[in-house]
């Protein structure tokens, strides 16, 4: 006779009063940056006629991606810092679990599908054109989205089927596949190594893919060195960043049995909010283009 649980108690960052004061300070800043950062690249490439390549239209989809993806955790954890019941509703918790996972697979795949992009610009230029036509960027952005949905619902079809009868206090700031399991009153065994072998084997395919591809774009840059490779290689180097910074915390987090490591809470702070803060800055600060658009919006707004 198992009572189901109804809720989970959060226990957050940090039960200091002082440090969750400072954490909502951080966090606040860095939501915001997010959020105003990634609008003012969607709302740059969407009235610049002249960001319409294939690299911009990726770029404009990876920033509403990371606007979702930071939004699915960020609000529940700034309300969370200034409450004393850190408390989730079980519905609420499985919906969080499954947003994260759909947008956070789907822009893996997207960082994919951009480095291909750069591959086929740089090792491929005559072909450029016809290989990654409007048409075929919405086929891979579609899939990616497609792709993110199937892992998605496969984690949170493993999860909800789990008895959950007992401990309800997830050592975590919010709802991710790794802390909730662990509360399962049954053996998670098999259902663990499922989920490590979706999470943990798309996260490391995904990046071997794309060491795979820069590693290519690298040979092809060394054996004929011009200008436009040279700007090629800082484009690339900024997708290394986003890529290092998202995809290693990723792979620690899903590609090990996760009762070996009690918490990795202070690790996912990489991936669900440094890294969608750096997006706009790399993209931007390395990129003479976007730079020029903005100026060039912020001065049509000043009108």
């Amino acid at each position: 006779n198992f009572s189901r649980v109804t809720e989970f108690i959060l226990l957050g960052l940090s039960d200091t009063r002082e440090l969750q004061v400072l954490f909502f300070t951080f966090f606040f800043l860095a939501y915001a940056m997010v959020l105003l950062g990634n609008l003012l690249i969607i709302v740059t490439v969407r009235t610049d006629p002249k960001l319409s390549s294939p690299m911009y239209f990726l770029l404009c989809n990876l920033s509403f991606i990371d606007i979702c993806c930071t939004s699915v955790t960020s609000p529940r954890m700034l309300v969370d810092l200034l409450s004393q019941r850190k408390a989730i509703a079980f519905e609420d918790c499985i919906a969080q679990l499954f947003f994260l996972h759909f947008v956070g697979a789907s822009e893996m795949f997207l960082l994919t599908v951009m480095a291909y992009d750069r591959y086929t610009a740089i090792c491929k230029p005559l072909h450029y054109t016809a290989i990654m036509s409007r048409q075929v960027c919405w086929v891979l952005v579609s899939a990616c989205w497609a792709g993110g949905f199937l892992h998605s619902i496969v984690q949170t079809l493993l999860t909800i089927q789990l008895p959950f009868c007992g401990p309800n206090t997830i050592d975590n700031y919010f709802c991710d596949v790794p802390p909730v399991i662990r509360l399962a009153c049954t053996d998670i065994y098999i259902t663990e190594w499922l989920m490590v072998s979706n999470s943990g084997l798309i996260s490391l395919v995904c990046f071997l893919v794309l060491v795979t591809s820069y590693t290519f774009i690298l040979v092809t840059i060394r054996v004929h060195i011009t200008e436009g490779h040279w700007k090629a290689l800082s484009t690339c180097a900024s997708h290394v960043m986003v890529v290092t910074l998202f995809f290693v915390p990723c792979i620690f987090i899903y590609l090990h049995p996760f009762s070996t490591i009690p918490s990795d809470k202070h690790i996912c702070v990489i991936c669900t909010v440094f890294s969608p803060v750096m997006n706009p800055l790399i993209y931007t600060l390395r990129n003479n283009e976007v730079k020029a658009s903005m100026w060039k919006l912020w001065k049509r707004c000043r009108v």
